[in-house]
């Protein structure tokens, strides 16, 4: 008769030791109506495929130690990896942060620069409004001043018209007397006559 022999094997689960009776099971063949002969053969087949397929598992299972060391070189591989990603990511975030820091100073000088610009543009506006100012009031004083002859010379007409007029009115009065006067001497002579 053949026995297999129990084997334990280690990982991260425990497995359960693996028996195999093989006396009842040899009597379980010979009830089912197997001779001696006949389940002794069986039980070889079997036990052997066992035990096969036992060292099969065995062998692609891992000792203690070597997963300790697995779980090992695995947590100095994940801390060397920390270590390279969290260099990867301060390198990162200072690139980020000198970008953030040069787009900041291109803001400013930009800001800068609007100021300067929007400062020339308006001196350029109160220089232009200044001078337009400047020649609205020349243009004011010359319309002034041209306002104040025409009326000088309009005075000056007026003044000549009074003179006129007051020199025809005399000489008008002159005639008139004068007619008036040679109209009341003929009638006199007229009257005289008559008398």
């Amino acid at each position: 008769m053949f026995r297999l022999g129990i084997r334990q094997f280690h990982s991260s689960r425990a497995f359960r030791a693996v028996h195999f009776d093989t006396r009842k099971f040899m009597v379980q063949l010979q009830n089912e109506g197997f001779t001696s002969e006949q389940s002794e053969g069986v039980v070889k087949i079997v036990s052997q495929a066992l035990a096969d397929g036992v060292n099969s598992i065995g062998s692609t299972l891992v000792t203690k130690e070597t997963l300790s060391k697995m779980t090992y070189q695995q947590k100095v591989d994940f801390a060397k990896l920390r270590g390279e990603l969290q260099t990867i990511d301060r390198s990162e975030f200072q690139n980020i942060e000198n970008e953030n820091e040069r787009i900041r100073n291109d803001l400013e000088k930009l800001r800068t620069r609007i100021r300067e610009e929007i400062t020339k543009a308006n001196a350029g506006v109160k220089l232009d409004l200044n001078l337009e100012k400047g020649r609205i009031r020349e243009e004011g004083s010359q319309h002034e001043s041209h306002i104040s002859e025409i009326n000088t010379r309009i005075d000056q007409e007026v003044a000549n018209m009074k003179m006129q007029i007051d020199g025809v009115k005399t000489q008008v009065m002159q005639w008139l007397i004068g007619v008036c006067t040679g109209t009341f001497a003929l009638v006199l002579a007229y009257v005289r006559l008559l008398t």
